[in-house]
């Protein structure tokens, strides 16, 4: 298996108004982002090509809309990105850069 392209821990997933995963993972891999619980279990995954990842403009820097699969997912990452051996999850920005290059390379 190849090594990720983009991965987040202790990630916010929520739908609409409700909280799926207060801890959650983000991974781009192998074309396709998928989103998981804490535990690893599957929230939902696609293709990258079919995922719009963007910023909300009404929330914090620190949070990121994913559509995938027709289903609107709010993700709570960080503001910045942790220091250098400091755990957390990294940038909003980050996630939407990573999402945008893994589908522009696949084209």
């Amino acid at each position: 298996m190849a090594e990720p392209e983009f991965t987040a821990t202790g990630v916010r997933i929520g739908k609409r108004l409700r909280s799926l995963t207060r801890a959650g993972q983000v991974r781009i891999s192998d074309g396709r982002l998928e989103l998981l619980t804490s535990y690893g279990s599957e929230i939902d995954s696609a293709p990258v090509q079919a995922v719009r990842a963007s910023k909300p403009w009404f929330a914090a820097e620190d949070r990121a809309l994913a559509d995938v699969n027709g289903t609107r997912y709010l993700l709570t990452l960080g503001e910045h990105d942790p220091a250098p051996g400091e755990p957390g999850p990294p940038a909003a920005h980050r996630f939407i850069e990573a999402v945008r290059k893994a589908a522009g390379r696949r084209r």
